[in-house]
């Protein structure tokens, strides 16, 4: 084990793409917590060296976080909230942006236009969490609507959209928290206010995750090469909320993407006509219906695009590991017993996950469910929110409790 930082200051990962492709940098922000968003620096560590860098400052009372790294180069992306913040628009799920840096240069990922008419590629309100795809072209993320949420914040339903790779997206600006944007944007996602109870129908997609390095094989053999995996909610037939796997198979082609709807003044974006979600698990009838929201995690697909990897209570009330092929079916339990503690991750191989068990950093071999722990248990608390590999397999990182602040650890991925 390694201690790789040690300012007194908390330092936060993202679940996921928080190395550099050369596997020496590890990305991080330094909120006081996930859950706030008081950050002023994007910043990355050599974990050979120890050396700081600085990659992005926020300026005019603007504040920063949840980076990503390009899997192919040196390319970052991060929430940037609002500058100037003031009483009628300050940091909130509607409020905010990604924003990419290359070469030092900063640009906006998506543009803002929230006077109608809407903008065709550009957003009405907030995204989040953004994820690069494996071969770095696209990039996903969460997304909240400004728009609805001034009508009724009731309608501002969470939603997933992509980023993709023509541009710019240049509103005509008639508010002045409206922006340009690099990439041309559209949800992937379908909600609903009010789903069907029993139905397929949610009210909230979150906790999306690229499928495979190169998408996934069909029942038929042909290659789907670009899909994401995500949570979303349902409603049982006693009106509760269950938390099923979702799938959405993405089209190539950019003329198909031009045809997305920016929506109304009382309707969300939607996706292009024929991309429709596919429901993955079934799980009203089971003990513990749904997705575990405890600990909170992303789907995750191993590299091969053959096997989604997400959390379920098993009939002892305990999460564990499931895995299910994109084109449906039973899922299969991988780990009993003791559980899992953490958001986890495919090593890059996908041979293997990583995740937190008995505050410990583990292995879970992914054929047979067998644990190899990589750390002691630890006295200090480990983070449940990442647990993540560097690109070439040999290390893992994560953050831990260490003299009164979360610090950033690794060690080494061989046993």
């Amino acid at each position: 084990m390694k201690q790789l930082t040690f300012a007194p200051r908390h330092h936060q990962l993202t679940n996921i793409n928080t190395w550099t492709p050369d596997s020496r940098w590890l990305a991080f922000d330094v909120r006081p917590s996930g859950a706030s968003f008081t950050g002023e620096t994007i910043e990355q560590v050599n974990v050979e060296t120890g050396e700081l860098d600085v990659i992005y400052r926020a300026a005019q009372g603007a504040h920063v976080g949840v980076v990503t790294v390009n899997p192919q180069k040196a390319q970052y992306v991060f929430i940037h909230g609002p500058e100037n913040p003031d009483e009628s628009w300050r940091y909130d799920f509607h409020h905010r942006r990604g924003v990419l840096v290359e070469k030092g240069k900063a640009t906006n990922l998506d543009a803002m236009d929230i006077t109608p008419p809407f903008t065709p590629g550009a957003l009405r309100g907030g995204s989040h969490v953004h994820v690069f795809s494996p071969d770095g072209e696209w990039l996903s993320f969460t997304y909240n609507d400004h728009v609805l949420h001034e009508l009724d914040p009731k309608l501002d339903l969470r939603n997933i959209g992509v980023a993709l790779p023509f541009g710019p997206v240049n509103p005509d600006i008639d508010h002045p928290r409206e922006y340009a944007g690099s990439r041309w944007c559209a949800l992937v996602s379908r909600t609903t206010p009010t789903p069907r109870p029993g139905s397929d129908e949610i009210n909230r997609a979150y906790e999306e995750g690229w499928v495979g390095n190169n998408g996934y094989l069909k029942a038929d053999g042909s290659r789907q090469r670009r899909a994401l995996a995500f949570i979303g909610d349902t409603l049982s037939t006693r009106g509760e909320k269950v938390p099923e796997l979702f799938i959405v198979d993405l089209p190539q082609e950019e003329a198909v993407w031009r045809q997305a709807s920016p929506g109304s003044a009382v309707s969300l974006p939607a996706p292009p006509a024929g991309v429709m979600q596919r429901r993955l698990t079934f799980t009203h009838a089971r003990r513990y219906p749904g997705l575990a929201t405890v600990p909170r995690h992303w789907a995750r697909s191993n590299p091969q695009g053959s096997e989604i990897a997400f959390l379920m209570k098993d009939d002892n009330g305990v999460a564990q590991l499931w895995l299910i092929s994109p084109e449906g079916g039973e899922p299969r339990q991988l780990t009993c017993g003791e559980g899992v503690q953490s958001a986890f991750n495919w090593h890059p191989s996908g041979d293997a996950i990583g995740f937190v068990q008995q505050n410990r950093i583990v292995l879970c071999d992914a054929h047979t469910g067998n644990i190899t722990p990589l750390t002691p248990v630890q006295e200090n608390e480990i983070s449940s929110d990442a647990v993540v590999f560097s690109p070439d397999g040999e290390k893992v990182a994560w953050m831990q409790e260490t003299a009164g602040f979360r610090q950033l650890w690794m060690t080494s991925t061989r046993r």
